[in-house]
């Protein structure tokens, strides 16, 4: 009796530590989402509206009133601030896959929202340009299957734990 309890809690472990090809992809591409947003959210966070200029020349801002400039560069470093957390929890998602599906869908789908809230402006041109459809593609499309991909995990971990 005790080699069946052993053998069924080995089986589960093994599942759930998931050492099977897809979720190491699956953390490899939570840990590379992950490092790319907190690159991002490091450059706007510490940079402001100007940014540190790690993703292109910061000389786009011409200042007129210089009080509502930074008043707005604080409330985009705070979102900055925020990005940089949400690329944190991106890498401890990939680190604690199975303790993270759910947040990782939630951030999956808020960022989907970012992209739908992308298109607000109305404007296509930028939206359309080498600069913004990459971002707006991963919004729309990459975060959104990352998601469908995390659930599928969880259904593993899930049925693993049954």
């Amino acid at each position: 009796m005790t080699s069946s309890t052993s053998e069924t809690s080995s089986s589960a472990s093994q599942i759930s530590d998931a050492p099977v090809p897809a979720f190491v992809a699956l953390r490899l591409i939570l840990a590379l989402a992950g490092v790319g947003i907190v690159f991002s959210g490091l450059n706007v966070g510490f940079g402001g509206i100007a940014t540190l200029g790690w993703q292109g020349s910061p000389d786009f801002v011409a200042v007129a009133d210089a009080y509502a400039y930074s008043v707005q560069d604080s409330h985009v470093r705070f979102l900055g601030g925020l990005w940089l957390c949400v690329g944190g929890l991106f890498l401890l998602g990939a680190v604690l896959l199975k303790r993270f599906t759910s947040v990782l869908m939630v951030l999956c789908g808020l960022i989907f929202v970012g992209g739908l809230v992308r298109m607000s402006a109305f404007d296509a041109t930028p939206l359309f340009s080498s600069d913004i459809a990459p971002s707006l593609f991963a919004e729309l499309f990459i975060f959104p299957g990352l998601a469908l991909w995390i659930g599928r995990a969880q259904g593993i971990f899930s049925s693993a734990s049954d």
